[in-house]
């Protein structure tokens, strides 16, 4: 049964939730994202995530706390043969209500194809799922060097939202490249709503179906791309 969620003993009940389980390797984003919130502080966040989450400057984020964490997350989106798989979605609660965070973990793999490779495929789930992601984000046309994959991860965070009736989302980029590898994709995926987040803080996107939505890139803790990384203090 697909809803029931266990709790995890270790970086090893990561693997199994995996869409692709070879990816699970010391050094890349799999096992570095599982490590790094694994080892988590009390409230729940890495604190580079923290810290890029209270760039918002949300009094309802002040205390905002960790409920829930879902790795290798399914979100339904219509068009394509399967579900988008966030890495890790997680629900957080503040002082006034819920926030809905889908996380995208990254080492050094790319962000995927562009829309105009995936355009190039002449699929009709193709142009489908685009067709929803683009009315799902209000606009008025899709730029063909936007990486596909933020278009959907960033949808599956409103639909998360939706699920759980959560008061705002995030789809934050967690990326653990040193050289920050493909954040110029990420601030040319942000043009076409008129936002330019500087790494680590995040930018309001609008307001969708009524969620304020909020894109971001956090960099992450570089020891957590070693096989086993040490704890923190």
């Amino acid at each position: 049964m697909a809803h029931i969620a266990i709790p995890t003993r270790s970086l090893d009940d990561w693997e199994l939730l995996l869409a692709r389980p070879s990816h699970w390797k010391a050094g890349y984003s799999a096992m570095t994202l599982a490590q790094a919130w694994e080892d988590a502080a009390a409230d729940g966040f890495p604190p580079e995530v923290r810290a890029t989450i209270n760039t918002a400057e949300r009094e309802d984020w002040t205390n905002l706390r960790l409920l829930l964490a879902i790795p290798g997350y399914k979100v339904p989106l219509p068009g394509g043969s399967r579900p988008s798989q966030t890495d890790l979605a997680a629900l957080a609660r503040g002082d006034r209500g819920l926030v809905a965070v889908a996380i995208e973990g990254k080492v050094d793999e790319t962000l995927g194809p562009t829309v105009g490779e995936k355009r190039t495929e002449k699929s009709s789930g193709v142009d489908e799922r685009l067709a929803f992601l683009q009315t799902a984000l209000d606009l008025s046309s899709v730029p063909d060097n936007i990486r596909y994959q933020l278009l959907h991860r960033t949808v599956s965070a409103l639909r998360i939202a939706d699920d759980f009736a959560a008061e705002s989302a995030i789809m934050l980029v967690h990326s653990f490249s040193p050289t920050h590898q493909w954040y110029d994709d990420f601030m040319a995926f942000g043009r076409p709503f008129d936002a330019a987040p500087e790494r680590g803080s995040l930018a309001m996107i609008g307001k969708k179906g009524g969620i304020p939505l909020y894109i971001g890139w956090c960099g992450g803790d570089q020891r957590f791309r070693a096989e086993i990384a040490p704890r923190l203090a």
